[in-house]
């Protein structure tokens, strides 16, 4: 496709200058007469006596820069990955002017650096701190407009409801669309935003979107709380404020403002921690917004979901009726209880424009049950389950704030402390995940096992599986790691077992149905009594275990545990790989293993 409109219409010599760009892209001589219409000889010419070849690099650059800028500002209709574009190529021009005026006579080190520039200067008016000039917050606010599906188009809609609760797929960008929809508003209104999730790390996605958000327009935020204000306020107003908070309700007492409440479905005491949410928003012009993924109807929320919370303890008479099926909710509707709810399943986004799933291959990853959940909405029943749902959810905390001793980001996330690993591998091309998970042992008889780090992998040979774990485990000091030796865990084992490995306690998992059953009854009894801890974000964590459920063999003999499609562990991974490594540990925490699985 020609880069003209129509290069035969232009004369000759107006055709020199797109020659020459394209030449310095790095097209040959012909390929330039061929899209320009000019005979190979003129185009041979026109490089000999404009010296193109002896062109500085900084000519050449700067040539490509204004080609592209040309592009980006011409275009109508901008995406935000245009407008992150834009400013990164503007800072480019500037450093390109900035190497001019150092080649330039009497250039100076300064030309080049604005901090020696400036030392000698006077005092100069300093950019205001987590501020929005009125252009920048235009410039964001459209960027923000510019890239939302239909679906996120009716949650900004429906600002004009006091509460809204929204029933939503998995990764279809719910915590994005709300952060982004709290910077607007604060920048716009001043008011505050509060972010309650599961957990403090949770909740800091909140803030790690937000931060990126402004890089767009050129700003940058710092503190938490989070303090911003904008030339669209008065002076003399106070700055917005930015709170995240996880799930313990006692350090969130005291704040107000519009509250986001994510994956309410998924805390611990979301009676209490709610009744302190509402609290934040009791004034009218505050806003409060829930939304989450379903767990399972036993849940406390779910009555809120229903409008069966709001019926108890009223007359009959003053009793309101709320279809909360998908059919009523799928545009959003405001209920009788004037709450505005909303289901947006993996179908529905898709629907709206988000093209960001391959659906079709995840009705083939996961079993029908699974899918529902995850992404078309449903609810769980977990009273088939091996594992209730509300025991694992006490199990969450919120490792930020009480987990001292582990920093994930760090080179040793938890120092010179010892811990336990297990890996269950993935035992077919088309199966299930493979799940390593680390945790730190009981530091005394009774104490709770930690777990610190888990990871999903899918596609690898097992070859590249043991490369990952080794990876991993050199960041810690591991005495124990599990491995199920079935199918391709049998390959990862071998490699990871031998001495030049440099790995301690390599462990083969051998399953059987006693094996499996004193699994099963060693993770409920730890579960039962609080003694798995990880953090509250781990949604994952809890489903893979509520995923388990009681079946019997195809004899119909015996009793098993099974989950996912046609009787395989199916997506119940991490469970598997957490009870490996529970198992480690004896049934009343207080004899050595018994030889159900082999040692090295």
């Amino acid at each position: 496709m020609s880069i003209l409109a129509d290069p035969i219409t232009l004369p000759v010599e107006e055709r020199v200058r797109p020659a020459r760009s394209l030449y310095w892209r790095g097209w040959s001589l012909a390929q330039i007469a061929e899209e320009l219409a000019v005979k190979y000889d003129t185009v041979k010419s026109w490089a000999r006596r404009h010296g193109w070849d002896e062109a500085p690099s900084i000519r050449k650059l700067e040539d490509c820069l204004e080609t592209r800028l040309m592009v980006l500002i011409c275009k109508e209709k901008k995406t935000g990955a245009d407008y992150t574009e834009l400013d990164a190529l503007r800072r480019q021009v500037e450093s390109l002017a900035k190497v001019r005026r150092y080649e330039a006579p009497g250039g100076h080190s300064g030309d080049l650096n604005d901090k020696i520039a400036n030392r000698n200067a006077g005092e100069k008016k300093k950019a205001k701190k987590n501020h929005f000039t009125a252009d920048q917050a235009a410039e964001l606010k459209a960027i923000f407009l510019d890239q939302l599906y239909g679906y996120q188009e009716a949650w900004f809609a429906a600002l004009t409801f006091r509460t809204r609760m929204i029933l939503k797929s998995r990764q279809i960008g719910a915590t994005y669309y709300f952060a982004f929809e709290a910077l607007i508003d604060a920048i716009e209104t001043g008011r505050n935003q509060i972010f309650l999730s599961a957990s403090k790390a949770q909740a800091h996605q909140f803030r790690s979107y937000i931060v990126s958000f402004a890089k767009l327009v050129g700003v940058s935020l710092a503190g938490d709380p989070m303090l911003i204000t904008s030339e669209l306020r008065p002076a003399e107003e106070a700055a917005a404020e930015l709170h995240f908070l996880g799930t313990n309700f006692r350090t969130a007492q005291g704040r107000h403002g519009n509250f986001y409440f994510d994956e309410f479905f998924w805390v611990h005491s979301f009676e209490e921690l709610n009744k302190v949410a509402s609290g934040m928003a009791t004034h009218r012009k505050w806003r409060k917004t829930y939304f989450s993924t379903p767990s399972t109807i036993a849940h406390p929320a779910y009555p809120y979901w229903t409008g069966e919370r709001r019926n108890k303890r009223r007359r009959k008479e003053n009793r309101v009726e709320i279809d909360v099926s998908h059919a009523a909710l799928k545009d959003g509707a405001q209920g009788p209880d004037r709450v505005w709810r909303h289901i947006v399943n993996i179908r529905d986004a898709e629907e709206a424009g988000c093209d960001l799933f391959d659906i079709e291959e995840l009705e083939d990853e996961y079993a029908p049950d699974e899918f529902a959940n995850l992404f078309l909405c449903d609810f769980v029943d977990d009273s088939l389950s091996a594992f209730r749902f509300n025991d694992l959810v006490k199990c969450g905390v919120d490792t930020v704030e009480e987990w001292t001793d582990y920093n994930p980001d760090a080179e040793r996330p938890f120092g010179s402390g010892i811990v336990w690993a297990s890996y269950d591998p993935q035992n077919s091309v088309d199966g299930d995940n493979a799940a390593l998970v680390i945790a730190a042992p009981p530091a005394e008889q009774g104490a709770p096992f930690r777990l610190l780090e888990k990871h999903q992998l899918r596609g690898l040979d097992f070859e590249e599986q043991a490369t990952f774990i080794k990876g991993v485990l050199s960041r810690y000091t591991c005495t124990f790691l599990a491995i199920d030796a079935t199918g391709v865990g049998a390959g990862v084992y071998q490699l990871l077992a031998k001495p030049e490995a440099g790995l301690r306690g390599v462990t083969k998992v051998e399953y059987s149905l006693e094996v499996k059953a004193q699994m099963i009854m060693k993770a409920q009894h730890v579960i039962a009594r609080g003694r798995m801890l990880f953090d509250a974000g781990w949604l994952d964590v809890v489903s893979s275990f509520v995923s388990i459920k009681k079946t019997l063999t195809t004899s119909g003999r015996n009793v098993t545990f099974k989950a996912g499609r046609g009787g395989d562990e199916g997506h119940a991974d991490l469970a598997w790989a957490t009870m490996q490594l529970l198992n480690n540990e004896p049934l009343d925490g207080k004899e050595k293993p018994k030889a159900t699985m082999e040692i090295l």
